[in-house]
C-alpha cells in the first residue's frame, strides 16, 4: 500500500526518544500496527494508530526514516508499506518504548539487509 501527506508537527517527542518521525495522517484502509516500508525511497519504520503510551487520541502514522536527519515540517512525503512486523501496544513506561523501540529498528534493519541482497542476486 501506498500513500502521501504532508508532516504536521506535533510534540516533538519522537527526536526527544531518540527516534525523530514524520508524521501525516494515516488512511482509514490500513490497519494498525508497525510496519517496514520506504518513505520516499528511504527504508522506515512506520507507526500506524493512537500511541496510548502518551493517552493520546488522534490516529495517524509516525514515520521514522532510518540514518536520516533533516527537517521534513510541511512537505510531502511519499510512504509504501511493505510487511507488518508487529501490533500496536502500549508501554508501562517511556523507557519500556524506547526499549522496543530500538528491538523494531533492529528489525527493520535485518528486514532491509535482506530486502537487499536478494534484489542484488
Amino acid at each position: 500500500m501506498k500513500f502521501s501527506g504532508i508532516v504536521k508537527k506535533y510534540s516533538g517527542r519522537g527526536k526527544k526518544l531518540g527516534f525523530p518521525t514524520a508524521n501525516i495522517e494515516a488512511p482509514k484502509s490500513l490497519e494498525d500496527g508497525l510496519y517496514v516500508g520506504w518513505t520516499d525511497g528511504k527504508p522506515s519504520l512506520i507507526f500506524v494508530g493512537v500511541n496510548e503510551t502518551f493517552n493520546e487520541t488522534d490516529r495517524r502514522a509516525e514515520v521514522y526514516i532510518l540514518d536520516f536527519d533533516q527537517d521534513l515540517y510541511e512537505k510531502q512525503i511519499q510512504v509504501e508499506i511493505l510487511k507488518k512486523i508487529r501490533e500496536v501496544r502500549k508501554f508501562d513506561s517511556k523507557g519500556a518504548l524506547i526499549e522496543q523501540m530500538k528491538q523494531d529498528e533492529e528489525v527493520a534493519r535485518e528486514f532491509f539487509k535482506r530486502y537487499n541482497q536478494r534484489n542484488i542476486d
